[in-house]
Formats: C-alpha cells, sequence, structure tokens
C-alpha cells in the first residue's frame, strides 16, 4: 500500500441517513429492531434446518449459507450505524473504512451466487426432476458454496486493494452511512478510472451474469409448467417464484443501480435509500419469504417448540 496515500487521511466523516436530527431516535428503535430481527430470523432457520433431519436437502443446504450470509452482510453496516446514531459520531478510520469495503463486497458477492445456486436447484427440481438426486448431489452443492466464496473473496480483495491506491486528501466526508465502494471512488482525489473498469468487468461476472441465470432459471420453470397447466401447480409456481423474484428485484436492481449507473451528485440521497433496501431491508425479510411462508419449516418450528 502506498504509504502517501495512506497518510492522506486518517478518517472519514459518515453523515449516515437523511434524516431529519430530531428524528434520530425513532430511526435508531426502528433499524435496531430492524437488525435484530434479522440476526434471530435468520439464526432460528440455521438452527431448524440443523435440527430437523427432513430439511437436508439442496435447497436447504443453500437457504442455511444465505441465512448465515445475511446476518454477515447487515452486520457489516448496520452495527456501525447504530452505534453513530447512539454516540451522535461520525467517524470512521481509515483502516476500519477499507475493511468495511471488503466485508461488503464479499458478504454481497455470496448473496448473489447462492441466490443463483438456489434459483438454479428449483430448476432443476421442476425442470427434470427424475435427475434432480443425480444433479443436485451433496458433492455439488458443497462446490457451488466453496466456488460461490471463493469467487466473492477474490472479487472483494480486487477492490480493497486499488482502492487502497487511491487519495483522499481532498475531502473525507461521506454523504453514506458506511463506507461504500462507489461513494469512496467519488470523494477520492485520484484518477478512478482503473477501479471504475474494473467495477463493471468484475461486476458483470459477480452480479450481472447471475441475475442473468436466475431469470433464464425461472423462465425454464414457466415454460415447464405452461406445457401441462394445472390451476394448483400455477398458483403454487407464481406463489414461490413471485417471492424470490421480488427479493431478487430488490438486491440486484439497487446493486445495478448504484454501481453501475451511478450518480453524478455526491449528496444524492437516492442512493443511500437503495442501499439500505438490499443491504438492511433484504436481509431481514428473506426468512420470512423464503422459510416461514414454507410448509416444512413451519413443521419444523412446530416440531421444536413442542420439544
Amino acid at each position: 500500500m502506498n504509504r502517501d496515500n495512506q497518510s492522506s487521511v486518517s478518517e472519514f466523516i459518515l453523515l449516515g441517513l437523511p434524516i431529519r436530527l430530531e428524528e434520530q431516535g425513532m430511526y435508531y428503535a426502528l433499524f435496531l429492531l430492524m437488525y435484530l430481527t434479522t440476526v434471530l430470523g435468520n439464526l432460528l432457520i440455521i438452527l431448524l434446518i440443523r435440527l430437523d433431519s427432513r430439511l437436508h436437502t439442496p435447497m436447504y443446504f443453500f437457504l442455511s449459507h444465505l441465512a448465515l450470509t445475511d446476518i454477515s452482510f447487515s452486520s457489516v453496516t448496520a452495527p456501525k450505524m447504530l452505534m453513530n446514531m447512539l454516540t451522535k459520531s461520525q467517524s470512521i478510520s481509515y483502516a476500519g473504512c477499507i475493511s468495511q469495503v471488503y466485508f461488503f463486497v464479499l458478504f454481497a458477492d455470496i448473496d448473489s451466487f447462492l441466490l443463483t445456486s438456489m434459483a438454479y436447484d428449483r430448476y432443476v427440481a421442476i425442470c427434470h426432476p427424475l435427475y434432480y438426486t443425480t444433479i443436485m448431489s451433496q458433492r455439488r452443492c458443497f462446490l457451488l458454496v466453496i466456488v460461490s466464496w471463493g469467487l466473492s473473496i477474490a472479487n472483494a480483495l480486487v477492490h480493497t486493494i486499488l482502492l487502497s491506491f487511491l487519495s483522499f486528501a481532498r475531502d473525507n466526508t461521506l454523504h453514506h452511512f458506511f463506507c461504500d465502494l462507489s461513494a469512496l471512488l467519488k470523494l477520492s482525489s485520484s484518477d478512478t478510472t482503473v477501479n471504475e473498469m474494473v467495477i463493471l468487468i468484475l461486476g458483470t461476472v459477480v452480479i450481472v451474469l447471475p441475475f442473468i441465470c436466475i431469470l433464464v432459471s425461472y423462465g425454464q420453470i414457466g415454460a415447464t409448467i405452461l406445457k401441462a397447466p394445472s390451476i394448483k401447480g400455477i398458483c403454487k409456481a407464481l406463489s414461490t417464484c413471485g417471492s424470490h423474484l421480488c427479493v431478487v428485484s430488490l438486491y440486484y436492481g439497487g446493486i445495478i443501480g448504484i454501481y453501475f449507473f451511478p450518480s453524478s451528485n455526491n449528496t444524492n440521497d437516492k442512493n443511500v435509500i437503495v442501499t439500505v433496501l438490499y443491504s438492511v431491508v433484504t436481509p431481514m425479510v428473506n426468512p420470512f419469504i423464503y422459510s416461514l411462508r414454507n410448509r416444512d419449516m413451519k413443521g419444523a418450528l412446530r416440531n421444536l417448540l413442542s420439544r
């Protein structure tokens, strides 16, 4: 790391959410409740899948990893934001800011790959049911998770290393509630052309391609169901796919809108609001959409409570 660039700024100032000072208490309570719901809800999902042998299937295997990733993803930003709101402090150290960028990119990428793996699992289950156990073997499921982690770690490292070479001598005030990569690039006094090119290229691999794969998977599912249509089958498919696609749209839409079509205005509050949606709200609603509406998960929860 370049010593001059590192010493150009020792800390950053996070302006936080675009809310009035007198509303901070209300929003602190709201986001604290959302964060606790995220952690407890996803921990419950992991516990149920771990304890109930009927849930030891590929779909719930991916779901348990998604729940763990959602806890980690939300924990990258929410605790620091809540602490700043409580203490009225707005500063974050340079090292803390760089670390936040790394882990945010890491868990955002893992979320993307796991959502794609879940869509692929549903595609195989509906379109190729006779070969499901062969295709979605335990070895392949583990391989998909390992590859997801490997690609995500590599992508996060590339962005973090390139970010560490930038200078921030001009300004250290971030119009955000955490150290967002796009906000830091706008703040830098260095040439960020390489960083933006890398975001575009690698972002296509870890965000756009998985998103396209999900859409193709659900397109194939829809085509398969329509070949032998039944009211019950169509309603069930629409319920499952509709919920999944809503979360996918919320998650990928926010990321693509911010990182691939960034605003030239540093004070644009829309970016902050969209980031809250996919980094705080989406991890919170995932347990309800993917699990608590599921009959198997409800059965596992009843069994756990009856013990």
